[in-house]
């Protein structure tokens, strides 16, 4: 299932912003296998952060100066996070360039494979939890899906939610994996 995901992405052409205007910075997203079960990691924001505070997300943040790459600023940022080491992070390809409506934030979003189990290690200033849902989840319907979810005033663009377990996905998570589940989909053949 690795390589396939692997050669969706490879075949995908990003389509980048350019938005002087706007923060860059990089996610990862994490996929690892358990029990035969191709999962996706998230982590949940402490409400310690500057801002989306209690977001379901992907490790990641904004790119610093000494970052070669957008690439090595969602590494160290996973680093940093969840204690993920850049060298157990195969990346498999990338996804189309989102936005944070609200904060002005320009994610480059990286998906990777990572070996399970990890011992990760989650820095409590940033992160409350860390969780994983099965890829099927979504691939199969099987999620609590809304398409007018806003739980902020700022209501552009779509509003996607996802919600499994307690937990809400919204806002550019949401939108960085819906491109992700639709790729997935429509090479939904290959991934048998």
């Amino acid at each position: 299932m690795k390589q396939k995901i692997a050669e969706i992405l490879h075949s995908y052409k990003k389509r980048k912003i350019a938005d002087e205007k706007l923060t860059s910075s990089a996610v990862l997203i994490p996929l690892f296998c358990q029990e035969g079960q191709l999962r996706i990691l998230f982590t949940k924001r402490s409400g310690q952060v500057n801002f989306h505070k209690g977001q379901v997300c992907f490790p990641g943040g904004t790119c610093q100066q000494d970052d070669a790459s957008l690439l090595d600023a969602a590494l160290r940022e996973a680093s940093e996070e969840i204690g993920l080491k850049a060298e157990d992070a195969e990346i498999l390809g990338e996804l189309d360039d989102a936005v944070t409506l609200s904060t002005g934030y320009l994610i480059s979003p990286f998906v990777a494979f990572i070996p399970y189990p990890y011992p990760f290690k989650a820095n409590r200033r940033e992160v409350e939890q860390i969780f994983s849902v099965p890829l099927s989840v979504f691939l199969e319907d099987k999620v609590n899906f809304r398409q007018d979810y806003y739980p902020t005033e700022d209501k552009s663009g779509p509003g996607y939610a996802y919600e499994y377990e307690g937990h809400i996905i919204w806002g550019a998570t949401a939108r960085i994996l819906t491109q992700l589940i639709a790729l997935l989909k429509s090479e939904s053949g290959a991934l048998e």
